[in-house]
């Protein structure tokens, strides 16, 4: 009994010395440069801001395209399956992502696992309610998934992307949080001057195609009063065409913000007959031809200061 005690002790002293030894050779080996796959461009662009060097990010979704209806193609599972690190949006947003981590059949990839980050952790989430799929649309019962598009969330986002990247690189921990809070300090000072230049905006009402501003507005006090949209990713018919109009002339609505690659048709008919103009905003990096998350939001502020400022002339 004693030396079958001894035997067991001496296997478990080896297993262990061996999951040791193999952790450390997956450390220094596998991440000269970590292999970082994000779902949108948003994401993409905010690992690279705190990884910086030390990781090679790819984002599934390319500039332009519709993330929440997003068909993945063959080569996304191969990046999936040689990743180091996944990162999410979360919220149903994404919800394609689940069924291509199980195809990967790596448990470290899969909710919960040590290669997985959801940067909806911690998000103080607006609009959740109960919600269904229906008449084609999509719905955002879970909470508005929208929340990258207040600045003052990348806190919360680079801190989940962080603390993921420590947890299987930990040599160069503090790299990365050196990296996290430069961006932070440098995107807090243009959050100050989007407020300065937005605030002859606030409370002047607009209309937007499809709900993807509360986060936005909420941050810098604009007044998004309706959506074109009879609900998400339902076009409108003609008769609520009709009240919109006249929605528009009892409360002098006079910009219209829609994205690059939502319909025109609708919008370009609301502009016409109330004499609105048109804001195209971006919720992703690269749909404006914006090169970061920095870059993509002067551009909003930019064009949506342009297209109120021609309702002044």
């Amino acid at each position: 009994m004693i030396f079958q005690c001894g035997r067991e002790r001496a296997i478990f002293r080896a297993f262990f010395i061996g999951i040791l030894v193999s952790a450390a050779c997956m450390s220094s080996v596998a991440f000269a440069v970590i292999k970082v796959v994000t779902t949108t461009t948003d994401l993409k662009s905010f690992v690279e801001y705190v990884g910086g060097d030390k990781v090679q990010v790819i984002s599934m979704v390319s500039p332009g395209a519709e993330a929440e209806e997003y068909a993945p193609k063959p080569q996304d599972l191969d990046r999936l399956k040689s990743a180091n690190l996944v990162v999410r949006v979360g919220l149903d947003y994404d919800l394609w992502l689940d069924r291509m981590l199980r195809q990967t059949g790596r448990t470290e990839l899969y909710k919960g696992g040590a290669a997985y980050v959801d940067t909806s952790n911690a998000i103080v989430l607006l609009e959740v309610k109960g919600g269904g799929i229906g008449g084609g649309g999509h719905a955002h019962g879970v909470g508005n998934p929208h929340y990258w598009l207040d600045p003052k969330n990348a806190a919360v986002i680079t801190g989940n992307v962080v603390e993921a990247l420590a947890r299987i690189d930990p040599s160069n921990a503090k790299y990365y949080e050196k990296q996290r809070v430069d961006f932070l300090v440098n995107l807090d000072r243009k959050t100050k001057e989007w407020q300065g230049k937005l605030e002859s905006l606030r409370g002047m009402p607009m209309l937007t195609y499809h709900n993807n501003w509360p986060y936005f507005a909420r941050r810098f006090r604009l007044n998004f009063a309706g959506t074109v949209e009879s609900k998400p990713g339902v076009s409108p018919s003609a008769a609520e065409l009709s009240r919109l109009l006249g929605k528009m002339e009892a409360e002098k609505i006079r910009v219209i913000v829609k994205r690059p690659q939502e319909p025109n048709r609708e919008v370009d008919f609301l502009a016409k007959k109330s004499g609105a103009q048109v804001a195209v905003l971006s919720t992703s990096v690269g749909d404006n031809g914006s090169k970061d998350y920095i870059q993509m939001m002067d551009g909003n502020i930019q064009n949506l200061l342009a297209a109120f400022n021609k309702n002044l002339k």
